[in-house]
């Protein structure tokens, strides 16, 4: 056993050198200098923290251990790690994780490669003090530069479309208010398997511009989405507030809270569109607005989550639309 514990130390070296760094920025980032510029939200975070990771791990794993090991399995080791450590110690949700990992192993394996041609170019491995001072001050550097510049907004729209058997008239009715939906209506997603609450019901205080829908969740999350727009079996389109009164903030991550900072639920709309076969063509869209340094990345997620249950509310209402045309109860259980 200490041969084996001799041989592997080095390697155990490397990835805690990388795990130690990230948990450090982790706490500065959250502190309020940081947290003014957006705090574990900033690119200084989010790319220069697991880049010196991935230099720090390929520098103190011993050349012997191999390329796949210094330049991939390290870093990936450590950044694993850290976000475990940050998952248990309830530093991040489970939302938050899966939105970083993949980021995080990409610019570490980075970090990792770039160690490596430098390393080539200058025939000798830099010197340990001038290493990690650089990669010490390098998420300082960046964040510097980076609170220069004002957090751009970027408005995004997600489209969800499904062919109804029924007409718009059966259509419309199962839009305006939304009978209250059961976990096995929507059928298993991964959206709720990482943290997002399920849709429940919609209800609408009146018919015409000027209702007030009350669109609720699980764990108590409700919108509100005021009529603004409203031609019967053709379009119904509203703003959307979150009713913040009624999330607890338990809910959602922080950095995920919908109305907040970084990422809120502009608007929503339904379209009618009837077609020559008697089917209705239902067009479901909503408008979000996010804010953040990483926007195009982390658009894809909240396109696809925002997509995801569009996508299964848009079934629900298929379901029971075509269901109510056959004169029968819907099949909860169809996927």
């Amino acid at each position: 056993m200490p041969y084996v514990s001799g041989r592997h130390t080095p390697k155990l070296l490397a990835v805690l050198a990388g795990v130690v760094y990230a948990l450090a920025f982790r706490f500065v980032f959250n502190t309020g200098p940081f947290e003014r510029f957006g705090g574990l939200l900033m690119l200084s975070f989010l790319i220069a923290v697991p880049f010196g990771l991935g230099i720090l791990t390929a520098h103190y794993t011993p050349a012997s251990r191999g390329n796949a090991w210094r330049y991939v399995f390290a870093p990936w080791i450590a950044t694993t790690l850290f976000l475990l450590t940050a998952f248990v110690a309830h530093l991040e949700g489970v939302i938050c994780l899966i939105i970083i990992l993949p980021l995080f192993y990409f610019v570490s394996w980075l970090g990792a490669r770039l160690y490596a041609w430098l390393e080539k170019h200058r025939n000798n491995k830099p010197d340990d003090y001038a290493l990690v001072s650089a990669v010490a001050l390098l998420p300082f550097v960046v964040a510097f530069a980076e609170s220069r510049f004002t957090t751009p907004d970027s408005l995004r729209r997600v489209q969800n479309v499904v062919e109804i058997a029924a007409p718009p008239a059966v259509v419309w009715r199962h839009i305006v208010r939304v009978a209250p939906i059961s976990p096995a209506d929507l059928g298993p997603s991964l959206v709720d398997d990482i943290g997002f609450p399920r849709p429940v019901q919609a209800t609408l205080t009146h018919e015409g511009i000027g209702g007030v829908r009350h669109a609720t969740f699980e764990r108590g999350v409700e919108f509100i989405e005021t009529v603004d727009e409203w031609i019967p079996e053709q379009k119904l389109s509203f703003g959307i507030k979150p009713n913040t009164a009624t999330i607890p903030p338990i809910t959602f991550d922080e950095h995920v809270i919908v109305g907040g900072r970084f990422f809120d639920v502009l608007r929503g709309t339904y379209e009618l569109q009837p077609l020559p076969n008697g089917h209705t063509r239902l067009v479901l869209f909503s408008q979000q607005r996010l804010s953040t340094n990483l926007n195009p990345y982390a658009g894809l997620w909240t396109d696809y989550v925002m997509s995801e249950i569009q996508r299964r509310i848009l079934l629900v209402v298929k379901r029971r639309c075509e269901a109510s045309e056959k004169g029968c109860c819907p099949t909860v259980s169809e996927n």
